[in-house]
């Protein structure tokens, strides 16, 4: 029974990886048909999103039949309950991939990203596919130098997403309104696409260590829109949950009021003055 047991948490540590290896794939995909406005490779990657929904289910059904029928303890159950997270995560990211091929797709013939932005997006798609291949090899190796590497990444992506951001609300920026919402959904596709890496990454550290990796200090900013221009609405992103309310930044100079700026804080938290 013990041999049984062993090899479907192998089984469970298998499908784990091919579904790693699949959302790389897509990512890649993605990526590629949104720069070059490649509608059939944005087609394959809408597509093959469902093998990675059925891989994730049949790896939760695997998964939770072990939890009943052998009861693990230690760091056996440490691996079933952490590869059901993993797999949620994965999934995620694969529908984030779905995603970016989606907006190639709507936008088709043209490509959705301007030219002002390409150098800035072409980093982003490069991080996420690197995040993408480290976390295949994470997961085969459980080497934890390989999930600081995407770490670092995910470091990266956090400020070009932020730059993003902060090019869209200038009074500089003359895009149209689609390409405005295009541009800020595409950089948030990537954005979580590589927070969702980092979760997985984690939870492989905690399977490893058995203990959870420490929460560092998190990147908060506000920026607040002048009454003239939005309202005194707000752009506001805390933590690992973000949540964003824009105004509509005009070509009035005194949109972005002096003193709130980006800044770290300890822990959770509002936003504050710098």
């Amino acid at each position: 029974m013990r041999k049984v047991f062993q090899e479907e948490l192998a089984q469970v540590g298998e499908q784990l990886v091919e579904i790693s290896q699949l959302v790389s794939e897509a990512i890649g995909k993605a990526t590629t048909s949104l720069q070059v406005a490649d509608v059939d490779l944005a087609q394959d990657v809408i597509a093959a999103d469902a093998r990675i929904d059925f891989l994730q289910n049949s790896l939760d059904e695997r998964a939770i039949d072990i939890l009943a029928l052998q009861g693990p303890v230690a760091s056996d159950l440490r691996m079933l309950v952490g590869s059901l997270r993993m797999s949620a995560s994965l999934e995620r990211m694969g529908d984030l991939a779905r995603h970016i091929a989606q907006l190639a797709r709507l936008r088709f013939p043209s490509t959705v990203i301007p030219a002002s932005m390409t150098d800035t997006f072409k980093e982003l798609a490069e991080l996420d596919q690197l995040i993408a291949a480290k976390l295949t090899v994470l997961l085969e190796t459980r080497n934890l130098e390989v999930a600081r590497d995407i770490l670092k990444a995910n470091s990266a992506i956090n400020d070009l997403h932020l730059s993003v951001f902060k090019a869209i609300a200038s009074p500089d920026w003359q895009e149209s309104p689609a390409t405005t919402v295009d541009v800020a959904l595409a950089s948030r596709y990537f954005e979580r696409f590589a927070d969702h890496g980092v979760s997985v990454a984690q939870k492989v550290t905690y399977l490893v260590t058995g203990a959870w990796p420490p929460t560092g200090p998190s990147l908060c900013f506000l920026v607040l829109f002048s009454p003239e221009t939005a309202g005194g609405r707000a752009t506001l992103w805390s933590g690992p949950r973000r949540r964003y309310l824009l105004g509509t930044p005009t070509s009035y100079p005194g949109w972005l009021r002096p003193g709130w700026l980006p800044q770290r804080h300890p822990g959770p938290g509002r936003c504050r003055p710098a």
